[in-house]
């Protein structure tokens, strides 16, 4: 499973059903874009020194995935297919639904926009 930046939210904060999806998964996969703005999130948090050893402590535990060459083809299959359905999403999340495509795998997230995405399954909780 992938993990959304409201996912790794909801986690670090121990909100009950988040955690227990996130424990109940087979492996839990970290897109770097995520990585990136949950970083930019914890940076100005007062429980900044809290979050980075938390967030340390997920990644050593998890794979994180980069974008590559790959990628790049199914962000601009994604995103084509939104344009045409007139369903934009953030930029973002264009990049992590192309992954999440890429590598076959359920995404983690409370966004619904993900629903538009073909071939991605989200899972909310």
């Amino acid at each position: 499973m992938i993990l959304d930046t409201n996912a790794v939210s909801a986690v670090a904060d121990n909100q009950s059903a988040a955690v227990r999806l996130f424990r109940d998964a087979a492996s839990i996969e970290l897109p770097a874009i995520v990585l990136g703005e949950y970083r930019f999130g914890i940076a100005q948090s007062r429980r900044r020194k809290e979050y980075e050893k938390w967030l340390e402590e997920l990644i050593a535990a998890t794979r994180v995935l980069s974008v590559d060459e790959q990628t790049s083809g199914h962000y601009a299959q994604v995103r084509s297919e939104l344009k045409k359905a007139g369903k934009p999403i953030p930029s973002n999340d264009l990049w992590i639904a192309a992954l999440a495509r890429q590598h076959r795998l359920p995404l983690m997230s409370l966004d619904g926009h993900f629903d538009a995405v073909q071939g991605l399954k989200r899972i909310g909780w």
